[in-house]
Parts: structure tokens; C-alpha cells; sequence
């Protein structure tokens, strides 16, 4: 949480497009264009606002479900998005970051992605990181593999495995834990996004479709986190004695 309250990181499940799209009786991926429209509007906010972390769940590894025309078409999205919008991410000091499993993508768009987070890397300010082909199990069962092969290889020990390095291995690894979770749409669960990140998040639903969400409902889901008390185990009285001797 920064100084002013504001969460320092919010992650966001981007739920309604298709809905959307299907109550005004056209195809899915207008809605899902419409959506990407809402994506600017929520960035804009946060850079704003000072947001330091902003996640958003853009693509989950049970999306390759659907049916193949939408995937194909949720693909070519994704890239010219990429391609149209990574100067202006440039140009406003925005780092990207792009977690999930990309070696299912096709080569040219693995290709885009690493030319994309290359040329923000160095960015100071908002940090942006979309989950393209993630899964909270997925990410959680990589950190292990990765964590097993040093325990197998002889540079580190079972016994020293803990929470802290469990995180380093995340993909997530050296940003905060999200602060606030926001999820359009109406559904209320977390669809495998971020499981281990998630565990003393503060979550948000909001039944409005993500195409028509914009800045007023996401200061509302601000305001919302600002007015709870975040204990992480503690009592009550113990958080309000604590901000009191930080207060005198």
C-alpha cells in the first residue's frame, strides 16, 4: 500500500467481453477489441494515480479451450496490440512484462514479445504485466521444477526451500503481492490466476462487462480496498495500536 492509501499493486481478470459483444448482437472479438479499449483507459488511471504494479489476465492456459477461430483471432489481437501500442507503453515510462507459458505462442509473437519487454526494460514507472497462456498452477508447478533442478544439481539444499524462494521463482518474482483484486463480469472466483500471489489480497467483484468498465468504477474499487482493514493475522486492536504509535 503506497503513502496515500492507493493499493501499490491491482490485478485485474478482464471477464465480459464476449457477453458484451453477444448483447449487442455481434461477433465476440468486437468485444474483445472493445476491451482492449477499456485496458488503455485502466493504464492511463494507474500511471495517474502512481500505481506501481498493474496485472491483467489476458489470456489463461484453459483459453486454448475455446473454439479455434476465436483463439486465431485472440492471437492477432494480442500482436497488433503489441505492435500499436508499445512506443506509447515507451514514451510514458511504462515497463512491460509479459508472464505465462510463451513457448506455446507462435515463434513471430514470442519474437514480438521479447523486442517489446526489451525496449521498456529500463522504464521506471508503471510496471505492466499481462498473463498471456498463465495459470496460478502452472506458475507455482514451473517455480518448482526450476527450484528441484538446483536441489538436483547440488547448488542449493530441500531445507532451504522456503516461502521467500518459492517467490523468487514466480513469475512474478521481485514484484509486491498484489494488493487489490479486481474482476469484472459478474463471476466471482479467481480462475487460477495468480494463486500464490493472491493469498492476502483484498478482492473486488463488479457485475459490469469489462468493455464498459472505466476509471470511475476502478477509483470505486479503490476506495473500496482504502476503507479495509488488512490484518494479515493480527487483530484489529493490533493494526489500529500500530498506525497510532506511527501516527504520535
Amino acid at each position: 500500500m503506497t503513502d496515500n492509501g492507493n493499493p501499490c499493486h491491482i490485478a485485474i481478470i478482464m471477464d465480459g467481453n464476449g457477453r458484451w459483444a453477444k448483447k449487442r448482437l455481434m461477433p465476440r472479438i468486437i468485444g474483445h477489441r472493445a476491451g482492449v479499449k477499456t485496458v488503455r483507459k485502466v493504464v492511463e488511471y494507474c500511471v495517474k494515480e502512481k500505481i506501481e504494479v498493474l496485472s491483467l489476465f489476458a489470456f489463461s492456459s484453459e483459453n486454448w479451450r475455446r473454439p479455434k477461430k476465436e483463439v486465431n483471432m485472440l492471437m492477432e489481437l494480442f500482436m497488433g496490440t503489441l505492435q500499436s501500442q508499445v512506443d506509447k507503453l515507451d514514451k510514458n515510462n511504462i515497463r512491460l512484462h509479459i508472464i505465462g507459458d510463451k513457448t506455446a505462442f507462435p515463434d513471430s509473437l514470442q519474437e514480438k514479445i521479447v523486442s517489446a519487454e526489451k525496449q521498456t526494460e529500463k522504464n521506471t514507472g508503471l510496471n505492466l504485466v499481462i498473463a498471456a497462456n498463465y495459470g496460478g498452477r502452472w506458475d507455482i508447478t514451473q517455480a518448482v521444477q526450476k527450484i528441484t533442478a538446483k536441489v538436483t544439481a547440488g547448488e542449493m539444499q530441500a531445507e532451504d526451500i522456503s516461502e521467500s524462494v518459492i517467490n523468487d521463482h514466480l513469475t512474478t518474482a521481485g514484484l509486491p503481492e498484489p494488493d487489490l483484486f479486481i474482476r469484472s463480469g459478474g463471476e466471482e472466483r479467481i480462475s487460477n490466476f495468480l494463486l500464490w500471489q493472491l493469498a492476502y489480497t483484498e478482492f473486488y467483484f463488479t457485475s459490469t462487462l469489462w468493455p464498459d468498465f472505466n476509471q470511475t468504477l476502478l477509483a470505486d474499487a479503490i476506495n473500496s480496498f482504502k476503507n479495509r482493514q488488512r490484518r494479515f493475522g493480527h487483530t484489529g486492536e493490533q493494526i489500529v495500536d500500530s498506525l497510532n504509535s506511527k501516527n504520535q
